[in-house]
C-alpha cells in the first residue's frame, strides 16, 4: 500500500518496537504509542490463547487498563465475545466490527453493554487472529471509545504489520528462556539433535551450547568454515539478514539443508539489546527425513491441504506436487498460501521448523 512519509516513520517505529524485547509486556508497551497513531485508536490489547487441552485466554493490555478484559470479568462474558468466531474463520485478516455483525446487534451485545457499564464504552473494534502454532494463537484488538468507525485504510495499514506481529509473539513465546538478552537455558536446547550459537555480527561468536560443536562438525566440512569459526553458509545468511529490512527478513530467518538422512535447520532470532550491537541466536536442529505432519496441524487443514502439507515436509516443489496430484501449479500455490495462513508459518522452511517443534517440543 502507499504510505505517506509520516506513516512510514510510524510503521518503522512499530516494527522496531516489536523486535525490541522478548517480553510480551515490554513489546506491547513499546509498540502501543506508534501503533495507536498509525491506525488511529484509543486503546489496544493482545489476547494469548492456548487451544489444548481446553481453550484458555490471557489478555495483555498496555497502557490504561480495560476493565472488561480483566481475568474474571472477561471470563464471565467470554462466551458472548462476537469477535472470536469471525477472526477464527479468517486468520491473518484484519476485520472491523462492521464485518463481524450489524451495528444494531453490536450495541445490543453483552460485551458492548458491559463495557459501557464499566465506564469505557468500546464503540468500535478492529481485530486480527495471529496463528502462532496449532496449539497457540494470538489476537490483537484495537478499540475506539467514541462513535467513529474504523475506515478501511486502518485495516489495510494494520494488515501490513500482521506477519511482524506473528513473528514478535512467536519469538516471545519460543524464547522466553533468553536471559539478559543472550543466554539460552541449556535444559531447553541440550538434546543431542539441537544446539545454539549466539553471534554478534558480523562474525563474533559470543557463546554456544555444548552440542553446537558436534553438530557443526557433522554438518560442515573444514573448508566450509570462515576464519571467525562460523560456517560460511550460516555467516552468509546472517550477513544477508543484517542488511535486509524487517519485511524481507520474515521469510529468510530459517535456513534449511536437505540431506540423505534428513533436514538440517537453523532459525535466526535477533536478540533485543538496550544498547550496543544486536546479537543473534542461531537455533540448530536435525530433523528426520520421515517427519510426519503433526496432529495439531492436520486438524486445522482440509484433507487436500493436509495432503499437500505432507509433500511440503518432504521439501517437494509446487511443480512436483502438481504432477503427483494431477492439478495445476497455481492450485498448489493457492493451497500452500492457505496452509501458511492457517498454521501461522512464514515460509516452507518455517513449516518444517514448526512441524519438527510440535513432533518433538522443546
Amino acid at each position: 500500500m502507499n504510505l505517506n512519509t509520516h506513516e512510514h516513520m510510524l510503521r518503522d517505529r512499530v516494527i522496531t518496537a516489536l523486535n525490541s524485547s522478548l517480553s510480551f509486556s515490554e513489546v506491547l508497551e513499546a509498540a502501543r504509542a506508534p501503533l495507536l497513531e498509525l491506525a488511529p485508536s484509543d486503546t489496544m490489547a493482545l489476547c494469548l490463547m492456548r487451544t489444548t487441552p481446553v481453550l484458555d485466554f490471557q489478555w495483555l493490555v498496555p497502557g490504561p487498563p480495560i476493565p472488561l478484559l480483566d481475568g474474571d470479568e472477561y471470563a464471565s462474558v467470554s462466551d458472548h465475545d462476537f469477535v472470536r468466531a469471525p477472526i477464527f474463520a479468517r486468520p491473518n485478516e484484519v476485520l472491523v466490527d462492521e464485518e463481524m455483525l450489524p451495528r444494531g446487534e453490536y450495541e445490543h451485545s453483552l460485551l458492548y453493554q458491559r463495557s459501557r457499564e464499566l465506564g469505557l464504552g468500546l464503540e468500535h473494534v478492529m481485530a486480527v487472529l495471529l496463528p502462532i502454532r496449532p496449539d497457540f494463537l494470538g489476537a490483537l484488538a484495537l478499540y475506539r471509545t467514541r462513535r467513529r468507525a474504523f475506515p478501511s485504510r486502518c485495516a489495510t495499514v494494520l494488515s501490513s504489520l500482521t506477519q511482524h506481529l506473528v513473528n514478535a509473539v512467536r519469538n516471545c513465546s519460543d524464547v522466553q528462556a533468553l536471559s539478559t538478552g543472550a543466554h539460552l537455558l541449556e535444559e531447553l536446547y541440550g538434546r543431542p539433535d539441537t544446539a545454539y550459537l549466539v553471534v554478534e555480527p558480523p562474525s563474533r561468536e559470543v557463546m554456544r551450547s555444548p552440542h553446537a560443536a558436534v553438530l557443526l562438525e557433522r554438518w560442515f566440512a573444514p573448508s566450509d568454515f570462515h576464519a571467525s569459526g562460523l560456517p560460511l553458509p550460516l555467516k552468509e545468511r546472517l550477513d544477508a539478514l543484517v542488511r535486509m529490512d524487517a519485511d524481507k527478513r520474515l521469510e529468510k530467518n530459517v535456513w534449511t539443508s536437505l540431506q540423505e538422512d534428513g533436514y538440517r535447520t537453523v532459525r535466526f532470532v535477533e536478540l533485543p539489546a538496550r544498547e550496543g550491537p544486536r546479537r543473534w541466536a542461531l537455533l540448530m536442529n536435525e530433523i528426520p527425513m520421515s517427519i510426519p505432519l503433526p496432529v495439531d496441524m492436520r486438524r486445522k487443514l482440509t484433507p487436500r491441504e493436509a495432503e499437500i502439507a505432507k509433500y511440503l515436509l518432504r521439501k517437494w516443489s509446487s511443480e512436483q506436487i502438481a504432477s503427483e496430484l494431477g492439478i495445476a501449479v497455481l492450485t498448489v500455490d493457492t493451497h500452500v498460501r492457505n496452509i501458511r495462513n492457517k498454521l501461522g508459518v512464514d515460509s516452507r522452511a518455517d513449516l518444517l521448523y514448526q512441524a519438527a517443534r510440535l513432533n518433538k517440543p522443546v
